[in-house]
């Protein structure tokens, strides 16, 4: 299912990074991206409360809520810089680059989770860190 999950997720990112770059056209990127987390926001909690699932944000673990603030950070500046690249330059550009994230991600997970590494995850790495040098050039 986790599969399904990752496609659709992949789908609205891209619809993400159209909707986005048509969005800061003429405005801030920085006030752009504020619009954007209070629909994400308002989706969300609406979620979470026609959901039942408000009674437990009580029992999350102060261990949990420390990861989860630093996570929104971390995605808060992700979003301030995507946008900021996206009124600067083309999606089609910006969007193959921003995914080196995945390669980000892969590494930090072997250091820091601990999460094995094949080398079917190596070659993919290098081959999207191949793919995003290649949309850097000019």
């Amino acid at each position: 299912m986790w599969k399904y999950y990752a496609l659709l997720s992949a789908f609205f990112a891209a619809l993400t990074a159209i909707f986005a770059k048509i969005g800061v056209k003429d405005i801030n990127s920085d006030l752009a991206t504020a619009i954007r987390t209070v629909v994400i926001l308002l989706i969300t909690w609406g979620i979470v409360f026609f959901g039942n699932h408000s009674g437990e944000v009580k029992a999350i673990p102060r261990h949990a809520w420390l990861f989860l603030i630093l996570s929104g950070a971390a995605t808060g500046l992700s979003w301030l810089f995507y946008f900021k690249a996206l009124q600067t330059g083309d999606v089609s550009r910006v969007a193959p680059v921003d995914k080196l994230s995945v390669v980000m991600t892969i590494c930090l997970s072997f250091l820091f989770l601990k999460e094995p590494v094949s080398l079917r995850v190596i070659i993919g790495g290098l081959l999207i860190t191949a793919g995003s040098i290649v949309m850097l050039a000019r």
